[in-house]
């Protein structure tokens, strides 16, 4: 019996069936490890893309008809480590359109819940019917549990520092501040009675005074590109909702504006009233937002958009001007994400940086800290 080389196994999956004569009799392939070269040749070793490579397609008994995509997602699963999973499940979503991933209702209850899948459920829940679209919801609630619990660490940490630690003159014991206190009075201490004598208490404000309230209006293009951004609007928005000093509103635009504020609160809610691709009215949607505008010196209106303009791009230059000539703060963000990778119109972007805008791409976090940043002024 021939000893398993790992490093050629290794070698052998890698290269797929092309290298079938030369390697697998050296390389000691187990069941699993031909179980696991069967799974990526299924995904992997199709047509285009073995034409792609100069490589012809395989024959015999490892050919696709062994595979329904249940049974290949349940070999994915037994066979490879989570990381290696979640790049075989976005290749099959991502690079090969394989649909059923996501509109398959055994498969749905099998697949690693991660935002890969979460834009894949996004782009094909039109193909559902009810039973599986309620599978996908259950998907959608799991990712963006996910991101809200990593997101709002650094939303209340960010908001919740020295921001709400303005001092008081109200001298009441729950607003006592015993930790800057005691900083405060190390000078007094007695290290012959070893005693600490407070001279200078201090106490903090526990309330914010109407006029400090800022409202944010996140305008998010609801186009087929900015998918990634729109799934992070969405969970920004509910981080940012009721914390101190801020006013949240979220609305989302294609050619017609719609204002989910009321639904701010259930970013699964507000995923699943996108509508992807179609038309791009972006000055109408800084149209809405200027509606929207209480005090104009205390609003940031944050448009997250490709900057590529369906309508006119001098009425949206002109509707961006007017708030920076009031002097809100208009910030532009060609992508929303972790990954913080812009593909935009790069010409209207500086059009509006000139009149005034601040152009960018942020991390949701990055978006959090300049919010913090401008509120805490």
């Amino acid at each position: 019996m021939t000893d398993r080389d790992e490093g050629l196994v290794r070698w052998r999956l890698m290269l797929g069936s092309a290298a079938e004569s030369k390697l697998d009799s050296r390389a000691g392939m187990s069941a699993d490890d031909l179980a696991a070269d069967a799974a990526l040749g299924w995904l992997y070793e199709r047509g285009d893309d073995l034409a792609d490579r100069d490589i012809r397609e395989r024959h015999g008994d490892l050919g696709e008809s062994q595979f329904t995509v249940p049974t290949w997602i349940e070999e994915v699963h037994r066979l490879f480590p989570k990381e290696t999973i979640e790049r075989l499940e976005q290749d099959a979503v991502e690079k090969y359109q394989i649909h059923e991933v996501v509109t398959n209702l055994e498969v749905l209850k099998r697949v690693e819940p991660n935002e890969t899948l979460l834009r894949a459920v996004l782009h094909t829940k039109h193909l559902m019917n009810p039973e599986v679209l309620s599978m996908a919801r259950e998907l959608i609630g799991k990712v963006v549990k996910k991101l809200i619990e990593k997101l709002a660490v650094t939303a209340k940490r960010t908001f919740h520092g020295s921001r709400m630690r303005t001092r008081s003159s109200h001298r009441i014991a729950k607003n006592f501040d015993a930790k800057a206190t005691v900083r405060k009075n190390l000078a007094t201490y007695s290290s012959d009675e070893k005693r600490l004598f407070i001279k200078t208490p201090l106490f903090i404000s526990r309330s914010r005074k109407h006029f400090d309230t800022w409202q944010i209006v996140l305008l998010v293009d609801e186009s087929g590109s900015m998918l990634g951004s729109v799934i992070h609007a969405a969970v920004t928005a509910a981080c940012l909702w009721g914390l101190p000093s801020t006013k949240t509103h979220l609305c989302i635009f294609d050619t017609e504006v719609v204002d989910l504020t009321e639904r701010i609160t259930d970013p699964v809610e507000v995923l699943m009233k996108v509508q992807l691709g179609g038309g791009t009215d972006i000055g109408k949607a800084v149209a809405y937002a200027r509606s929207l505008v209480e005090n104009p010196r205390r609003t940031i209106v944050v448009l997250i958009t490709d900057f590529f303009e369906g309508g006119g791009e001098s009425t949206l230059v002109a509707h961006v001007k007017a708030l920076c000539d009031q002097g809100s703060i208009v910030l532009g963000l060609a992508a929303l994400d972790e990954q913080a990778n812009p593909s935009y119109d790069r010409d209207l972007a500086g059009r509006l940086a000139q009149v005034g805008a601040h152009i960018g791409a942020m991390t949701p976090g990055e978006l959090v800290n300049f919010i913090a940043e401008k509120v805490g002024r």
